[in-house]
This record gives structure tokens, sequence and C-alpha cells, in this order.
């Protein structure tokens, strides 16, 4: 089974690859503390974003708001995310949806198999170079980058699918006032339930050969458990939260074209219908605790961008009040 999204698109699987012009002036200027480059997407800002924690820059695209406004919605990619774009701009509307809304859209691109963890070491079976630090990275390093080109560094709402989900409900419980507003589409809510930690080593194998235990350890290291929405619940109290997933069952976004899509449709209705049992723990232990959540349980929906976009379009009147846009 993969943890991740399947391949539903032809674009997606074609993997094209992202041009964008480099000026020569521009490494002397940007150096070691990231800088702005020219996006071959129009109205998409890329900006080189140099993360200590990892010792190298980070691409982050950026759609600047309609009006001024200098609040931010991180959008946070999946398990198979990309070197060279975010797939909020690949695979869905998302850029559009909010091109009029005075919010400022930040994509970090990259963190394949990552969950947007700090890792406790590199990657020791496919020989990663360095060590993932995304929680830092997108907690610490980039707000405060994003202080210096007028986006505001707190009371921010950040969204996340599929592995994202829970890493950005993580990112509002653990860092103050941060992120007050987070939403996860189709994530994993309860990691430490039995048998997630072997779904998720087979998933992080499957995709390019990283290695769980130098994310999180073992299964009974404490690395889980504060990872785990579940168990983290209490920390949300005070956070506005958007939590969706789709019941497994195939709808509009489904398509079926050549024999191997078969295969991904399957694949992507266990997904969800594991991510569905994993909210559904969740929303139990929230709504216990008296959380401000919003639930969306669409009646149809497989683990795919198609049905993302469209909880995103769901949870947007809840992210420009949040934002104050």
């Amino acid at each position: 089974m993969r943890f991740a999204k399947p391949r539903l698109s032809q674009r997606w699987r074609q993997r094209t690859v992202a041009a964008f012009a480099v000026g020569v002036l521009l490494p002397l200027i940007a150096g070691l503390t990231g800088g702005a480059v020219a996006s071959a997407q129009p109205g998409i800002e890329r900006h080189n974003v140099y993360s200590a924690a990892m010792d190298r820059n980070i691409p982050v695209d950026i759609v600047r708001s309609s009006g001024g406004g200098n609040g931010a919605l991180f959008l946070l990619d999946g398990l198979r995310a990309r070197e060279d774009r975010s797939g909020w701009t690949i695979e869905t509307n998302a850029v559009e949806m909010f091109r009029d809304s005075n919010v400022n859209l930040v994509m970090p691109v990259g963190g394949r198999a990552s969950f947007y963890a700090d890792w406790y070491g590199p990657s020791s079976t496919n020989a990663q170079g360095y060590t993932y630090k995304w929680e830092t990275f997108l907690a610490q390093e980039l707000p405060n980058y994003l202080g210096t080109i007028g986006i505001r560094t707190t009371n921010n709402a950040v969204a996340g699918l599929s592995m994202a989900g829970s890493a950005a409900l993580k990112l509002a419980a653990d860092h103050g006032n941060r992120f007050t507003y987070a939403a996860s589409f189709s994530g994993y809510l309860n990691l430490s339930a039995p048998g997630m930690p072997s779904l998720i080593r087979l998933a992080l194998l499957d995709e390019g050969g990283y290695n769980v235990d130098d994310m999180w350890g073992p299964p009974w290291d404490p690395a889980w458990a504060a990872h785990d929405p579940t168990v983290f619940a209490p920390k949300l109290a005070g956070k506005t939260l958007f939590i969706s997933a789709g019941s497994g069952i195939p709808g509009q976004h489904t398509q079926i074209r050549e024999p191997i899509d078969y295969f991904h449709t399957a694949n992507a209705m266990g997904l969800e219908v594991v991510s569905l049992l994993n909210t559904r723990a969740f929303q139990g232990r929230a709504d216990a605790l008296g959380l401000n959540a919003t639930y969306s349980y669409p009646p149809v929906g497989v683990h795919a961008w198609g049905y993302w976009q469209d909880e995103l379009a769901n949870a947007k009147p809840g992210i420009l009040r949040a934002l104050g846009a």
C-alpha cells in the first residue's frame, strides 16, 4: 500500500519540470539569506529561502495578496512532493481560488516523504546527504524570511494533504501563535494507532527508500506520540481547525482511461478509508476536548487531488475569516 496520492492525471505521470530564469547577479544579492527569482508561472514568485537547519536553499512559491494584505496561507504537499513545483500549483486551481482574496499563498517546494518533520538524522537507507528539518523551517526560518518581505510572521493559516495533514496540525499546536488556523485534507491523524507505524514504514520505503527509524524511531519512541494529532489534541485548544476525509468511494474526479488506472483508483480508495478512520478517531478526541473544529465528510472522494481541491474550496471561507481577509 502506498501512503501517497496516486498519479491519476497525465500531467502528474509525465512529471514536467518547471523552468525559471535566474539573473546573473542574483546569487550575489541573495547569498545565504535567500531571495526572489522569476517564476515560469504568471503571478507566482519563486523565492529561495536559506535553511540553516538543513544547510540549503528551499524553493518557496509565493502568490501575493491582491489588496496588500499581509496574512498568509501555507499550503503543504503530500508524500510525493516534487522538487521543482508544489503540487498545489500543478494539480489544483488554488492560485486562482485565492487570487482575489487578499491572502498571500506560501507554497514550499519539496519535502518528499518527510511528514514535514524534524528528523533524528539523514535517511540511512537511501544515502540521504542531509537531515530533514522541515518543522524548524516552516515554524521558524520561513516565517522569519516572510517578515522581511512584508508578510506577517504570526496568526497565519496552514493546510496540508495526506502526510501533511498531521504536520499542519502539529505546526499549529506547537508553535504559539505562528499558526492560528490549520486544515487537514485526508490526513493521517492517529499516527501511533496500531498498524499505522508499519504502514508509514512501508510508504516511506516505497517512496524513495526513506527509513522511518531515522524520522521518529521505532513505534515505541515518544516521537510518534509527539506527532500524533489524536495524542496532542489538547494543545490545539484556541486554534481554528478544518478537518476532512472522503468516504473512499470514487466520485467525479476519478476517471479510468487505461488499465493502470484501476490499480491507482483501488489504491486511492484504500488510502482514503485509512484516512477516514484516522480522522474519525481524531474527531472523537477533539469533540471530547471541545476543540473549535469544522468537519467535512463528503459522500464520495478518494485520495486524489481533485477532491483536495474541493475541500480547500470548502475551507476557504473559514481561512479568510481567520486571516482577516
